[in-house]
């Protein structure tokens, strides 16, 4: 263990952020000065991965300093470990939700795998095809590899797009994601990559056809007539506006909308005019969840009728629909916090579904919140207004409402414990927590640490100066300590070791590790069967 020298506290203003490079070979500290521990690349990647939007700036480290390290990484072990880094990314874009980390992982991966001149592993053309889920993400990744690398695509590149665009192009994926927008349209990626048509898919080669068309000769452009998708959108594109509106306003409104493949944002556009409540409560039953989510607000100023808002708020409660998003849980927060009362208990009931996997732990479980300058500094996703405070908070609540017993504490320079009465709403808990300074993690287990059966903190690592043992060093040997990163920096404010575990990321998912951890028994990384 290396310590760094002791920072006073005069000298650690949190705002405006300070952002520390840190060279190779360096004493590690954390970034308040505190004690760290370095962590093995496979660890520090995965908890940079899992709470990594790309380029978007923390605290500690600017966009641009992220963005390298997650390549650097990467691309060390896609050369020494490229099974575990190709599981990483597939488990990244899959289960984790992460979208552009796992295309920009991809991109890095095979650049430093054909750099090394290395085949040993998972084909670079199958890591490429496996982060590749949506129709528009082709196009993501060589707009991406373009920009970061320049304009010569290597083969496995261009080949493992190909085998995603065969799974991906369908006409209602090119009406939704084929738009002028988009830098990469599908019929550029079609004439970099020449993805052939899918045998089994006989009509996929007039609809590769028909998307060059549109790229180049948009004029001249005609769906194939046997396509029943495309045909009714352009049916119902030749009609002026004002009969365009009577058409998805009038009897069977919802059904011709569904049937041309129209989305809320294409038809905000055809309709050359505002979204009135006619015109949402007929597009209101094709739209998915997470569209549901980002126009309640547009639902309310519309004057959507209690009859449709009813069938919405039983959508967003319904915990199939909320598994199918697979939204991170503070996005229901957010919504919580900028919609009407209209919604409330609807999103109320969606976040406890998004929290499906917090256990119910037996015993007495202390619970830490980190509640320092560093969670509150910008947001977790340049698409959310919430912080990394407000993820920890619902995390936290919610480990602490489904415990047998818990004690609930939010620290930071100083620490206090949080009431709460057990079926309480999360929402509720929350309202509790304050902003409190920096970050004295092992002051706070020290100060509330009593025979717990085990201790959870959720916070992103980045201690004051408290003695060479880091956090778990009040807590006896026997007792597993938890920690949750939720940002994914690189110094570490423990060692890792027997009873000593970090998770990471910003869903749910870790909490199911807690209970085979907490039974003795070993955990592998989430996309394999053995220990880690």
């Amino acid at each position: 263990m290396l310590v760094a020298p002791h920072v006073s506290a005069a000298a650690r203003t949190p705002s405006p952020p300070r952002l520390h490079h840190r060279p190779a070979g360096t004493d590690p500290s954390t970034y308040e000065g505190g004690a760290a521990f370095v962590r093995e690349p496979r660890e520090e990647l995965f908890l940079l991965a899992v709470g990594n939007f790309v380029s978007q700036r923390t605290f500690y480290e600017s966009g641009e300093e992220r963005d390298a390290r997650y390549a650097r990484l990467v691309g060390e072990l896609a050369v020494q470990e490229p099974v575990w880094t190709a599981g990483l990314l597939r488990w990244l874009r899959g289960e984790g939700n992460m979208r552009t980390a796992s295309l920009v992982g991809a991109a890095a991966f095979v650049r430093a795998r054909l750099e090394a001149g290395v085949s040993a592993g998972p084909s670079n053309r199958s890591v490429i095809d496996s982060v590749l889920h949506r129709a528009d993400e082709p196009g993501e990744l060589l707009a991406h590899w373009i920009s970061a690398y320049g304009r010569n695509v290597p083969q496995p590149v261009k080949r493992g797009v190909a085998d995603a665009v065969r799974r991906l192009y369908t006409s209602r994926s090119l009406l939704k994601y084929d738009t002028a927008s988009k830098g990469f349209r599908f019929g550029d990626v079609l004439n970099l990559v020449h993805a052939s048509p899918d045998p089994e898919k006989p009509w996929q080669g007039a609809l590769f056809r028909y998307a060059l068309d549109r790229r180049h000769h948009p004029e001249q452009a005609l769906p194939p007539p046997s396509d029943r998708v495309l045909t009714a959108h352009r049916a119902l594109m030749e009609p002026a506006a004002d009969e365009r509106r009577a058409m998805v306003t009038g009897p069977g409104g919802s059904e011709l909308l569904a049937a041309a493949g129209m989305t809320w944002e294409a038809l905000a556009g055809l309709l050359h005019g505002p979204m009135d409540a006619s015109v949402w409560e007929a597009v209101i039953p094709a739209m998915a969840p997470m569209a549901l989510l980002r126009n309640l607000r547009n639902f309310d100023e519309a004057g959507v009728s209690d009859e449709v808002a009813a069938t919405i708020a039983a959508r967003l409660a319904d915990p199939r629909e909320v598994a199918r998003s697979r939204q991170f849980p503070f996005r229901y927060l957010a919504a919580h916090r900028h919609a009407s009362q209209r919604w409330a208990a609807a999103l109320e009931e969606a976040l406890g579904h998004a929290l499906a996997n917090v256990p119910p732990l037996p015993g007495r479980t202390l619970i830490l919140v980190d509640r320092s300058d560093s969670m509150f500094w910008g947001p977790v996703s340049e698409r959310s207004t919430l912080t990394r405070a407000d993820a920890a908070a619902v995390f936290g609540a919610a480990l602490a409402l489904r415990a047998e017993q818990a004690d609930l504490v939010e620290f930071g320079w100083k620490s206090a414990a949080l009431p709460f009465e057990p079926g309480e709403p999360v929402l509720e808990v929350l309202k509790r927590f304050h902003r409190l300074g920096g970050t004295h993690t092992t002051k706070a287990v020290r100060t509330h640490y009593q025979e717990h059966d085990r201790v959870l903190i959720v916070t992103d690592e980045q201690a004051a100066p408290s003695g060479p043992g880091g956090p778990a060093e009040p807590v006896p040997a026997d007792i597993p300590v938890y920690t949750w990163n939720l940002a994914g920096y690189w110094p570490a404010h423990g060692p890792a070791g027997p009873r000593r575990y970090t998770f990471g990321g910003l869903t749910d998912a870790a909490f199911r590790m807690v209970g085979h951890l907490d039974a003795g028994r070993e955990a592998g990384w989430p996309w394999t069967a053995g220990p880690v």
